[in-house]
């Protein structure tokens, strides 16, 4: 058995059309592979970089066109009875030739191909090519042949089986690609080879066991011998000739378990598979790393209504989510040191799961072993997004092998939690005004209600589905109804303030997100406006969601200052989503003897771009990230509304009990106490305690000037409570004291408060881009001080690191 990768000597070149620009017509240019048809004419120098201002709009005719990739390799026969052109992924409406002979179609992005080509081949020099059709053409003629369903963007994306967020999305770019996107080469094998090797992982009282379902691809009929091993177990099973399948099973005693972060550690176990034939030679091998965990869903229905409880080896997990979009809208661009930085992100800001979305892509490879090794427990939509989505050929046949492909590739995987059906578009049918335009025709309910619980059942029954996100749990309850399953929270960004988060004690929360710009060194990157305004073109442009600057302001309005320019502007708006999402995630956090988990949209973005995420284009974090990982602590100390009054909520996701005294006061702006009362706390792990705060505390001599201060000694940062928003507090001007001093790596700012300072933060990325700091959001009584690392590639000046519009708090507005 042997591989031969064809990754080099490609060239492209465009289909000749009306809409292919001179420069570019007729030309062929080298190629990258893995790649896409974007990133070669970007490496060729023929088009702007599509992320800069309005490039994107200048290069829509890429997804209208058609294109063709092409290679010589040079092969040596050999005595295999099989050679295969193996494709791991196409992008998406391809056909493939080898030496002017068409060998195999493909029309799905999500899912491998395999096409025998020994007959085709010749000794010597040989050529392949891969025409990609238009995207575009393809789907709009399945939409034209299908009759059109209802979409929330103008785009044909639910006719094709490929990226949605290609087409564009309310934070992406519309970059309709294509390319192989994916490994391609030739595979040489005789007897027979490993087709699906498909480990189910279990515990059972305390052991490991692993179900191994193997099936082979044959050449012949001879009887095979396949061998597995893990953890120090070791089986083998003899497949009869002319068969094709076996099952092994293999158990561990005693195992130590995976875990999620923050519950325990991530041992994983090589597992090994091998095919032999009848003289035991061997033919063909299968390795990955197993976890042994068990995983389900608590929805026993109960007097708040029906749960949505993730329990790993038999543990509450409360949720600490972020949903996960595309890294880049040109794939092969995300490196494994890039995801790498990108969850160390996420397991820093205390997350415990990632939502892959469904308008992306099932991630690579690499994407799955990193949650594995870091205990990130991953959510899977199967990807079907905001849309109704057509049942009928040649559309299902293509779901159906995408499904079963991905479910067996990512079986091994511990850190895979559960799949989800599609996000959204049950929502959609109940709410969007979808089902008079429908008429009737098909719109997905199939999909999620029918093939794809049957696919994961049959395949991997040792994880739970859920059929939709939202999903109540029955056809019988809407869709998205708090008190049953899971729930999306769109109605504060879209139309209500961020307060209204309290009015809502769901049983689990999917998706809530607001919005604000991404970080200025960011901005100045990808837009050349001068000056920068909230509407300057390329800022409007990097703005998808629609009224989002609106929305922004109406936010702003609610409970800030005006700002008096785009420096308060931005500064503003990154903290107003700060707020929001704390105030949110706090709140929800507060009732977990109620909701079992948030999931916040969104942890990251593929472009600059004005979007609901933590971490921007460019993967510099906002201030959200550090409020988000302030929310999502271990241990929260939170004042909470309650009953007319205040109470003081203690949350502990920690493994231990936590007992301490807490104490909650009154004070002034100035630092003056006006009341203050002590509580005894006794949480135990994974689990809250909600003590009400007596009315001297709950009730203010003067709101404008009043604030209260929960602490609990080093265990958990202190919780703060304002009685007025900070467009109404008397705010003194801003007077502090700061120091900047040398340390490896970078300096460290002292900043000493003489007045209040109200989420004092540093944007260092102002002055230089790989600045950063190591906290944000400040709030400093007087006399008190904070300190602030801050990381650069050189020194950077004292006197404009500590002064605005690098050092900003609320309260510089009143000076």
């Amino acid at each position: 058995m042997t591989r031969q990768a064809l990754h080099e000597g490609w060239t492209l070149r465009a289909v000749e059309g009306p809409q292919v620009p001179a420069g570019i017509a007729g030309r062929a240019v080298p190629a990258t592979v893995p790649g896409c048809v974007h990133t070669d004419l970007l490496a060729a120098g023929l088009i702007p970089d599509p992320y800069l201002d309005d490039n994107e709009k200048q290069l829509a005719w890429i997804g209208r066109t058609d294109w063709v990739y092409e290679t010589t390799f040079d092969h040596r026969p050999g005595g295999d009875e099989r050679v295969d052109l193996v494709c791991a992924g196409l992008d998406t409406v391809a056909t493939l030739t080898l030496n002017g002979t068409e060998v195999g179609r493909a029309e799905n992005m999500h899912r491998s191909h395999r096409f025998d080509v020994r007959s085709r081949l010749v000794a010597g020099s040989n050529t392949l090519a891969v025409r990609f059709d238009s995207a575009y053409g393809y789907a709009e003629a399945q939409r034209d042949r299908l009759g059109d369903r209802p979409n929330a963007y103008p785009e044909p994306f639910p006719f094709i089986r490929k990226m949605a967020c290609n087409f564009g999305w309310d934070w992406g770019p519309t970059l309709v690609t294509a390319g192989i996107w994916q490994e391609i080469g030739l595979h040489a094998w005789s007897t027979a080879r490993l087709a699906v090797v498909r480990p189910l992982v279990t515990v059972e009282a305390g052991d490991g066991r692993v179900e191994l379902h193997v099936e082979v691809e044959r050449a012949g009929a001879a009887p095979l011998t396949v061998r597995a091993t893990v953890a120090g177990a070791a089986t083998e099973a003899t497949i009869p000739a002319g068969e094709r399948t076996a099952v092994l099973t293999l158990t561990v005693r005693d195992p130590a378990l995976w875990w999620p972060r923050g519950y325990g550690d991530q041992p994983l176990h090589p597992l090994e598979v091998t095919l032999h034939d009848a003289d035991d030679h061997p033919l063909d091998t299968w390795s990955r790393r197993i976890g042994f965990r068990s995983v389900r869903l608590d929805t026993t229905p109960d007097a708040h209504g029906t749960p949505f409880a993730l329990r790993v080896n038999d543990t509450p997990v409360f949720v600490r989510g972020v949903n996960w979009i595309p890294d880049d809208a040109f794939p092969t661009r995300i490196t494994r040191d890039r995801l790498a930085h990108r969850f160390r992100q996420a397991a820093a800001a205390n997350v415990n799961l990632l939502r892959v979305w469904g308008g992306g892509r099932y991630e690579s490879d690499d994407f799955y072993d990193l949650a594995d090794e870091l205990g990130l427990l991953v959510q899977q939509d199967f990807l079907f997004a905001c849309a109704a989505y057509p049942e009928e050929e040649p559309l299902r046949a293509e779901v159906a092998a995408e499904a079963a492909e991905q479910v067996v590739r990512l079986a091994p995987h511990p850190s895979l939690a559960l799949w989800t059906g599609n996000n959204e578009n049950i929502w959609g049918w109940h709410d969007w005004d979808w089902q008079e335009p429908l008429a009737g025709r098909t719109w997905g309910r199939g999909y999620y209600l029918e093939l794809l619980p049957r696919i994961v059942a049959e395949l991997d029954p040792t994880r739970p589905y859920w059929p939709g996100s939202p999903w109540s749990g029955s056809e019988q309850i809407h869709p998205n109804d708090p008190a049953h399953g899971t729930t999306h929270i769109w109605d504060v960004w879209n139309t209500d303030d961020y307060t209204k988060y309290r009015e809502y004690v769901p049983r689990f929360v999917a998706e809530f997100g607001y919005q604000a710009p991404p970080a200025y060194a960011t901005l100045r990157r990808a837009l050349s406006d001068e000056p920068l305004a909230p509407d300057s073109p390329g800022m409007a442009h990097h703005q998808k969601a629609i009224d989002g600057d609106a929305k922004l302001r109406r936010g702003l309005d609610a409970h800030l200052p005006a700002p008096a320019d785009f420096d308060d502007w931005h500064w503003l708006t990154q903290l107003n989503q700060a707020r929001a999402i704390q105030l949110a995630v706090e709140h929800f956090r507060s009732h977990r003897d109620v909701c079992a988990g948030t999931i916040v949209w969104q942890l990251n973005d593929c472009w600059p771009v004005t979007s609901w995420s933590a971490v921007d284009g460019d993967g510099r974090r906002k201030p959200l990230w550090y409020a988000l990982r302030r929310a999502y602590a271990d241990r929260l100390l939170t004042v909470q509304p309650r009953d007319g009054g205040l109470a003081l909520v203690a949350v502990n996701d920690g493994t231990t009990p936590w007992r301490a005294t807490a104490s909650v006061t009154r004070l002034t702006l100035t630092g003056e106490p006006r009341a203050k009362t002590t509580l005894e706390l006794d949480v135990g792990a994974y689990s809250s305690v909600t003590l009400a705060l007596p009315a001297e505390l709950a009730r203010p001599d003067e709101a404008r000037r009043e604030l209260l201060v929960a602490e609990a000694g080093g265990a958990a940062e202190r919780g703060l409570w304002f009685f007025a928003e900070d467009r109404d507090a008397d705010w003194p001007a801003a007077r502090y004291d700061a120091a900047v001093e040398p340390v490896d790596g970078g300096q460290r700012v002292r900043v000493t408060a003489r007045t209040v300072l109200r989420d004092v933060t540093l944007f260092p990325d102002r002055l230089d881009p790989t600045a950063e700091a190591d906290e944000a959001l400040v709030t400093l009584l007087p006399g008190e001080t904070a300190t602030f690392t801050v990381r650069a590639a050189a020194p950077l000046d004292p006197a404009a690191l500590t002064t605005r519009p690098v050092l900003r708090c609320v309260n510089d507005l009143a000076g």
